[in-house]
């Protein structure tokens, strides 16, 4: 079996990096690039994982951003594969193991 893989969305790491600090920052260089983007749709780029994306807009924040597609996508191993390993090693809670709060019993006042 094969492992699947998902990705992390760096956009806005990157951007930072290079001082741009506001979503609409994107929008003129876009648009130099004849992509046109509405303020929003620019947005939950920067803010949103893509789910899909086209290859002229990845290209022209490649571009524009000046850096390469490992700097904006990093592989991860898939979300099911981490609670697999996890719910198997501490019970479905990863980090918690067999530790539990005792469950707390409410009574009425004076008993």
């Amino acid at each position: 079996m094969t492992a699947r893989l998902d990705y992390r969305w760096h956009l806005r790491q990157v951007m930072a990096a290079r001082g741009m600090f506001s979503t609409t920052d994107l929008i003129k260089p876009l648009e130099a690039r004849k992509i046109t983007l509405s303020s929003s749709q620019v947005y939950r780029l920067v803010t949103e994982r893509p789910e899909r994306l086209s290859l002229k807009i990845l290209m022209a924040l490649l571009d524009i951003l000046d850096c390469t597609m490992d700097d904006l996508i990093e592989p991860v191993p898939a979300a099911a594969d981490e609670k697999k390993k996890a719910s198997a090693a501490g019970g479905g809670q990863p980090g918690v193991g067999s530790l539990r709060p005792p469950r707390a019993r409410i009574t009425p006042a004076g008993e």
